[in-house]
């Protein structure tokens, strides 16, 4: 049964808030997956907080429509679900993760902050650390010479505590 008018604004509506506050956008169509493993993809897509949506193609257009998403409406064609995620790199992951697995999940595009992505950007996009391994990295990074100064130190300060003793024996 179809939706009427207020069900299709109701949707359009959520979409368009989503879209809003969203840094990556990534199509893939789904023709032939099972629906135990769309059920999969779900729970793996809301645990990385991913919003994935299988949509009226028209009604997702609607709801890009003047974003930085727009030129992503050419791409809406055929039986898609959308992953929608404020990361930039989540839904990207995501999608090709579970499309590692299962061949009849075909990315199709994707959008990164207003730039339009083919499936070889897509992956690569996946690629990337998420957003809280490369704070930590990054984190890593700055903290290693403030520890290898600290153990510099700590090591000066063994080395006089061993030799303190010793001329102290000495001027005895």
């Amino acid at each position: 049964m179809g939706l009427n008018l207020n069900d299709k604004k109701a949707v359009v509506a959520e979409v368009s808030a989503k879209v809003a506050t969203a840094q990556t956008i990534v199509v893939a169509e789904y023709r032939g997956i099972q629906v135990a493993h769309l059920t999969q993809l779900r729970a793996k897509a809301r645990a990385q907080g991913v919003y994935l949506r299988v949509l009226k193609n028209t009604l997702a257009r609607r709801s890009v429509e003047g974003t930085q998403f727009a030129n992503l409406a050419d791409e809406m064609t055929g039986p898609l679900i959308y992953s929608i995620s404020d990361d930039a790199v989540a839904a990207a992951k995501v999608i090709n993760d579970f499309a590692k697995t299962n061949d009849k999940l075909v990315i199709k595009a994707g959008n990164y902050a207003g730039k339009q992505l083919d499936k070889a950007a897509v992956t690569a996009l996946a690629s990337i650390p998420s957003r809280e391994v490369l704070i930590s990295q990054l984190l890593g990074v700055m903290l290693a010479p403030v520890s290898g100064f600290a153990r510099g130190l700590a090591a000066l300060a063994a080395k006089k505590s061993e030799g303190a003793p010793a001329e102290a024996e000495v001027a005895a």
